[in-house]
């Protein structure tokens, strides 16, 4: 897609100092311009970039002067970062800007679809499914029976979501991941083997839920694994069954919740955090990266550690295991001198 300067900042409600009919086709950083590419400058360590940047426009400050000469057209805004933010907004809008079923392709007779619905190639929709206004599904997508799509979702390329999961309004799911897999549950049998325990519940995936690629949830042996509102999962988290995590809680990559734990809401949880299951951690709760929960946590708490707790203990804890080498020569000195 290419866009006339003028045309970027009648958006950006900005002045332009050069030629306003330069055309731009992608963004870059500014010490990686080149030509047609448009950029932005809102730190002043950057500035010196200005000056030799490639990029065709820049995006300043509005009380920016300069200092040497400007090869690029620039485009002065308020505010230069905020400027970029809706920017990028705009373009991922306009990438974004697709509909119809594309061809190879399947949609059963039975899924309830609207016009606006756009199904990229190889995908496939199966029966009964419901999907609303405004839904983007990528190719290479799966969808099983009676999955329910609210509106403005996005579903990238190569996710699966099994039968029965509920998809709430604007939420998106990145590239390769896997909603409504059967949860890990098995019984021992007497000589050792295993038997698989049927896993016949589902997932709910409430608003505003962004899931990172290849992360998967899985469905619950009864009733529901449930996502709430507003919940930021990163890529490669695995959610076992039953789990539920509360409104705006925020997860990092490689994080794991064992069965039927229950996460409050508005807590940060790191990467690499690894969760017991039957747990209850309470809201507002942040939990550093690489640490093990295995017990109940208190809402408001901060830890670390594996096995984890408080994290100013943590770091008191640390500066003594970190010191006992030396603590070690001062007793074997102590030892001696007494002896």
């Amino acid at each position: 897609m290419k866009f006339k300067v003028q045309q970027i900042a009648d958006i950006l409600e900005g002045t332009v100092v050069g030629d306003p009919n330069i055309e731009v086709n992608k963004l870059s950083k500014i010490e990686e311009g080149s030509t047609g590419s448009l950029s932005f400058l809102s730190n002043p360590k950057y500035t010196s970039y200005l000056y030799s940047t490639k990029a065709s426009a820049v995006i300043v400050n509005e009380n920016f002067v300069a200092e040497n000469e400007v090869s690029s057209t620039l485009i002065k805004v308020k505010d230069s970062y905020k400027a970029f933010s809706k920017l990028l907004e705009f373009y991922q809008a306009a990438k974004l800007n697709k509909n119809g079923v594309e061809q190879p392709s399947f949609i059963h007779d039975s899924v309830n679809y609207k016009d606006d619905l756009y199904l990229g190639a190889f995908s496939y929709v199966a029966e009964n499914v419901k999907i609303g206004n405004n839904v983007k599904i990528f190719s290479n997508v799966h969808i099983s029976e009676n999955v329910t799509i609210g509106d403005n979702c996005v579903i990238y390329s190569g996710a699966k979501i099994m039968s029965e999961s509920v998809i709430g309004n604007h939420v998106i799911i990145n590239s390769g991941c896997v909603i409504g897999a059967d949860g890990f549950g098995f019984s021992p049998n007497d000589d050792g083997s295993y038997s698989k325990v049927p896993q016949i519940g589902n997932v709910i995936i409430e608003d505003y839920v962004d899931i990172g690629a290849l992360t998967t949830i899985d469905r619950a042996t009864l009733g529901s694994t449930i996502i709430r509102k507003g919940v930021k999962l990163d890529n490669q988290i695995q959610v076992a069954h039953n789990v539920e995590i509360g409104e705006n809680t925020v997860i990092a990559s490689q994080t794991g919740i064992a069965g039927s734990t229950k996460i409050g809401k508005n807590c940060r949880i790191g990467g690499q955090v690894g969760v017991a299951g039957h747990l209850t951690i309470g809201d507002n709760v942040g939990i550093q990266a690489q640490s093990g929960i295995g017990r109940n946590i208190k809402s408001n708490s901060n830890i670390q550690g594996s096995p984890a707790f408080d994290y100013g203990d943590w770091n008191r804890s640390y500066v003594n295991f970190k010191n006992l080498p030396k603590i070690e020569k001062r007793i074997t000195q102590l030892e001696k001198n007494h002896a």
